[in-house]
């Protein structure tokens, strides 16, 4: 009973950060009457369910994006006390992303020095929130980044996981920096199974802006296929920030579906990657009325509905069986139907690493070393 209770608050915690995040603050009728919910809602919100909805940002990547909107309508309120919460919580978050921004810059500017190829993945895709870790990926040799990093910054490599090493995928603790550094080499994917994406991600990369420093991250459509490999094949769950992320990326047209598909398709991945866009598009109309515009091919290609998305540990879940199994085995077919043998042996690993990592969890309560 104190479970499902608790489960039940912490459900109507995640309501709230959506229609924080997602309702429209414009003028018309529908948004405005949610607005004033919402607006009611704030104003009785205590100090602990600030609390909890402040913990729920942070795992979600979304603590600027909500406590900015927040701040804004507790102002607006006149509500001096909730907006003081709002201001120095996102004080302590932005002084966060300054300390981890500028390791990241020096990080990059490092590797270009040593000519060393290297991309920001996953943890810009979120500006202007930033992820829990630093991730980038290079195609560089995995014993040089391993010296750079350590002659550069002092840095020790965190011990591998199993999925680590198939992944080729290396955490650096590095001295002042809280997050650590993730640097996927020469392949992506759970298993280290995209070989194919990796081998074009550096060619295919665009430079953004943040603040006054350009970085390289991968091109949109890259970017969306790597969000796809970790919610769909990885974790098979989504953070609040991956709706978030992807309905901006639609509303300012920045997806070419056709070069999307394509690329998709030769991962063997397209039916994820049509079901993470339709999960998203139905998330967002939920909440705000109106889904991402997307192609009559992209429905017709995924594989379950955000109708089938559920919400549990602070996270909204795909279920497994059958859909993420089937994912699963249409990836494995692909790559057996092109011959490529080496990667299918590696993905074939998945399922076994996945049971060792579910009874490491049940016996120990930690799947530490293993996923």
């Amino acid at each position: 009973m104190t479970q499902s209770l608790a489960e039940s608050r912490s459900n109507q915690s995640m309501i709230l950060l959506s229609r924080l995040i997602l309702v429209p603050r414009d003028n018309d009728f529908s948004s405005s009457l949610v607005m004033e919910g919402l607006r009611s809602n704030l104003r009785e919100i205590s100090r602990q369910e600030f609390d909890s909805l402040l913990t729920l940002a942070n795992s979600n990547h979304v603590v600027v994006r909500a406590l900015e909107i927040f701040l804004d309508i507790t102002r607006e309120a006149k509500d001096d006390t909730r907006a003081e919460w709002a201001q120095t919580a996102l004080a302590d978050e932005r002084a966060r992303i300054t300390t981890a921004l500028r390791f990241l810059e020096v990080i990059c500017t490092v590797f270009g020095g040593e000519k060393l190829d290297l991309a920001v993945i996953k943890t810009l895709d979120h500006w202007p929130d930033f992820g829990s870790d630093i991730d980038l990926y290079t195609n560089a040799n995995s014993e040089d980044v391993a010296e750079l990093m350590k002659r550069c910054f002092d840095a020790r490599v965190a011990p591998p996981s199993w999925g680590d090493r198939l992944a080729n995928k290396w955490n650096f603790l590095v001295p002042g920096l809280p997050e650590a550094v993730e640097v996927h080499v020469g392949r992506l994917g759970q298993t280290g199974e995209q070989a194919g994406i990796a081998s074009h991600l550096a060619e295919r990369s665009r430079l953004v802006m943040i603040g006054n420093q350009a970085f390289r991250v991968p091109s949109v459509s890259d970017q969306l296929m790597i969000s796809t490999l970790q919610r769909m094949y990885r974790h098979f769950y989504f953070r609040l920030c991956d709706i978030v992320d992807t309905a901006v990326l639609s509303e300012t047209y920045a997806i070419d579906y056709v070069d999307l598909r394509a690329s998709a398709t030769s991962a063997g991945i397209w039916e994820g990657v049509a079901t993470y866009l339709v999960i998203v598009s139905d998330y967002v109309w939920r909440y705000s009325g109106s889904g991402l515009d997307l192609p009559h091919y992209v429905r017709a290609a995924a594989c379950l509905s955000g109708d089938e998305v559920y919400y549990a540990r602070q996270f909204l879940r795909v279920p497994i069986i059958p859909q993420a199994a089937m994912l699963y085995g249409s990836q494995l077919a692909g790559l057996l139907r092109k011959r490529d043998l080496q990667n299918g042996a590696r993905l074939s690993l998945l399922p076994w690493l996945a049971t060792a990592a579910l009874v490491g969890q049940r016996i120990t309560g930690s799947d530490k070393g293993i996923w």
